[in-house]
């Protein structure tokens, strides 16, 4: 066992260096995606309802009525699901600015992605790459907070306590609370960026 020990301790550059490349990985295709209209379309709610970012869409704050006559989110009217293509939802989007910023959103996280790549031959490069994919995780997963979309809504239902909201993550929270791993392997990756760049200045 300890010889396992010791060849798995051998690897840990390796294993950080595959980490750098999972990240890349991550990063370039969920980046390259958001030049697609329904990546851009399903980040709307994430991005309208955050402090941060609503300032990136036009029409953030529009309140308007649905089929039932209740009062709602503007952007809820005009939800394309994955693979469904509804033109007066895209003129929406379109208007909204929806698409020109998931084309900005999506070319910086693949930048990140490759500062974060780029760490494996240039640490000082790496460096930055892993903080910005931390900070980037940090913003994600503010999304639990501000973005009721994460929580599986109150539908009622036949049980008495009907399981909704807090802590019931729907598939959008799932996906954003995985933004913990990425948050960490920023920091590793920075972290071991950083070591690399101490070490070579003490030998010189």
């Amino acid at each position: 066992m300890e010889n396992l020990f010791r060849l798995f301790a051998s690897w840990q550059d390796l294993f950080i260096d595959f980490l750098r490349v999972a990240v890349f990985i991550v990063m370039a295709w969920i980046g390259g995606l958001k030049a697609f209209k329904y990546e851009a379309d399903g980040i709307v709610p994430f991005v309208i309802n955050s402090p941060l970012m609503s300032f990136f869409y036009k029409n953030s704050g529009k309140i308007a009525v649905n089929s039932e006559g209740k009062p709602v989110a503007e952007y809820k009217l005009y939800k394309n699901a994955e693979g469904q293509t509804v033109q007066k939802n895209i003129d929406w989007h379109k208007e909204n600015r929806t698409y020109i910023f998931s084309y900005g959103l999506g070319s910086v996280i693949v930048l990140i992605g490759l500062l974060v790549l780029t760490g494996i031959w240039f640490p000082r490069i790496g460096f930055w790459g892993g903080i910005l994919s931390a900070g980037m995780s940090v913003v994600t997963l503010s999304f639990l907070i501000t973005t009721p979309e994460v929580y599986v809504p109150n539908l009622g239902g036949d049980f008495p306590t009907p399981q909704h909201g807090f802590p019931y993550l729907s598939g959008a929270g799932r996906l954003v609370i995985k933004d913990v791993i990425m948050m960490i392997a920023g920091l590793v990756i920075a972290a071991d960026s950083a070591q690399t760049v101490l070490k070579a200045s003490l030998n010189h």
